[in-house]
């Protein structure tokens, strides 16, 4: 049984060439014909979820592991606009999404027909394509042409695009086998190291006494791991990692903010370094921003293969090709120098990890506290998926094994779609996901939960501080009188959300608690499960102020 309509029949066989093998669908009338389609055809697995923004993240989150080109189908109106907090993180993210809208035929737009809206180029400012289809076999080649190319751009771009597709009633017709289309693959230029001068760079590079390195968000990469192996090796050059970064080595600073909060101002020039390489996503550290923004190195380098970053504000240099290629060809040319850079830093570094040790260790109950035990306690080889906001900054504190890969939705760092983002991936991924999230996060998110696709290792750590952590440990808001209106407290439990979406749930209030319930938390278990710990919220941020004093 397929749809009738020859335009939904088009996109369908399109998204099946290109090898678009996951369909998210949320219900609606307008969108029928694909519906219809995409859940009869047989080498195109479909999901439904209710909720279109949790919709959205949860396929971020499949894309997220699989590299490929998630779709998201919804009807025409209101619910595609609830697809754009994901749109825009699978944007500065580099998450293949295909966005496909159902929409009213042009002349019912503006007129007071109900569910419409203006569709055609909604997400512009977010989106790398946008293909905006007509119901008209005049326009058959021209549709052709715009969903080949936004499929493609999708695929070779890692990044969402848009089709918007309108259909005019009937809607439910079928007929028994679907036309077949091809739609040609349209050439594009592939990066090559051609257009690099490996020379002039190396000749900066070899001059220089302190090179730094720092790495945001990366997936995990095993040839670039070993490459990075090569560069530490090297005394004159430091390499900073985030969490995120999912890169691991000995002479490596996995946890910046721990190093350079208490610095003073010639410790800081001490560490500035001359020149500056930068590759991956988004840094979380602030630290690092406000402090390569003020100490500026005479060159920062930006590896990315799709735009330059200027996080610092003195990029001297954006190159152009993957971070594995760049490093891989210019090793060739560099000569490892003689300096005490690294040692002195790699020193404090190691020092300030007893003082951390020694802190936790002390440490009553708290954010801090829970953060040492739930790293400490989770399995090798499992997935952690982070939350934004205070968790992701308390992770940037503590060390991670190295068989742990790190994600987090950092391309916008909302908390709006972190709970469904760790859903759909741990739908897809092979390992165990644990999901480690903060009370404001879970709640915003709970609609996640809705969603009969999440598997049964699936693994919900909740840090219930009563609030928004995040603006107590800010200076500003506790500063005004409105500090209510940005913690905005509360005294929601998320055990009655368990009850009713059939998940296993437990509850720590003490660190002794919190070792006891994590025993058997990983095991094997028949539903997915929920770890409530709660944590006094008027001493959480006085807690870590001590730290970063303690670890001075």
């Amino acid at each position: 049984m397929y749809p009738k309509k020859e335009l939904a029949q088009m996109l369908i066989s399109a998204c099946h060439q290109f090898e678009i093998d996951t369909v998210v669908i949320s219900p609606g009338s307008r969108n029928a014909p694909l519906t219809i389609g995409f859940s009869n055809h047989p080498e195109i697995k479909t999901l439904s979820v209710v909720d279109e923004r949790c919709a959205a993240f949860f396929a971020l989150g499949i894309a997220q592991q699989t590299h490929k080109p998630v779709a998201i189908l919804c009807t025409s109106g209101s619910a595609l606009l609830n697809y754009y907090p994901a749109i825009a993180e699978a944007f500065y993210s580099n998450i293949p999404l295909v966005v496909i809208s159902a929409d009213r035929p042009k002349h019912l737009i503006d007129i007071g027909d109900g569910q419409t809206i203006r569709q055609e180029n909604v997400f512009e400012n977010h989106i790398l394509f946008s293909a905006n289809l007509v119901e008209n076999d005049k326009f058959k080649t021209r549709n052709s042409q715009l969903i080949g190319e936004a499929l493609q751009i999708s695929v070779s771009q890692q990044g969402p695009v848009h089709i918007n597709v309108p259909f005019d009633e009937p809607l439910y017709e079928t007929v028994a086998e679907m036309q077949k289309f091809h739609f040609p693959h349209i050439s594009m230029s592939s990066l090559d190291n051609s257009h690099i001068n490996y020379e002039a760079f190396s000749k900066i590079w070899n001059a220089a006494e302190k090179k730094m390195i720092v790495v945001g968000v990366n997936y995990p990469d095993t040839e670039l791991h070993k490459l990075i192996d090569f560069y530490a090796d090297d005394e004159s050059v430091l390499i900073l990692t985030e969490t995120t970064s999912n890169l691991h080595h000995k002479k490596a600073i996995d946890s910046i903010d721990q190093l350079i909060f208490s610095l003073d101002e010639n410790q800081f020039q001490d560490l500035k370094p001359e020149v500056l390489i930068t590759f991956g996503g988004m840094i979380v550290s602030k630290k690092i921003k406000q402090f390569l923004r003020k100490y500026t190195p005479k060159h920062h380098w930006n590896i990315d293969p799709k735009k330059a970053v200027n996080t610092f504000f003195c990029l001297s240099e954006f190159i152009q090709i993957k971070p594995v290629d760049f490093f891989s060809k210019f090793k060739d040319v560099v000569i490892k120098k003689e300096s005490t850079y690294q040692s002195k830093w790699l020193q404090i570094r190691d020092e300030k990890r007893v003082k951390h040790q020694q802190y936790i260790s002390k440490v009553i109950h708290s954010d801090f506290k829970v953060f040492g035990q739930v790293l400490e306690s989770v399995p090798n080889n499992r997935q952690l998926q982070i939350s934004n906001s205070s968790i992701i900054r308390y992770a940037q504190l503590f060390s991670v094994a190295d068989s742990i890969t790190v994600f987090c939705n950092r391309g916008t760092s909302g908390i709006d779609g972190s709970t469904s983002t760790a859903i759909g991936a741990a739908y897809t991924s092979k390992n165990q996901t644990v999901f480690i999230t903060g009370d404001l996060s879970f709640f915003y998110d709970s609609n996640g939960l809705w969603n009969k696709n999440i598997p049964v290792n699936f693994r919900v750590i909740l840090i219930n501080n009563s609030g928004g952590g995040i603006f107590k440990i800010l200076p500003g808001p506790k500063l005004t009188n409105a500090l209510q209106y940005f913690v905005t407290p509360h005294c929601l439990t998320a055990e009655h959300l368990c009850k009713m979406y059939e998940f296993d749930y437990q509850k720590a209030f003490s660190s002794e608690s919190v070792t006891n319930e994590l025993k058997d938390f990983y095991k094997t278990s028949e539903r997915p499960k929920i770890l409530e710990i709660f944590t006094p919220s008027a001493e959480n941020d006085l807690i870590l102020t001590a730290y970063f004093k303690n670890i001075q």
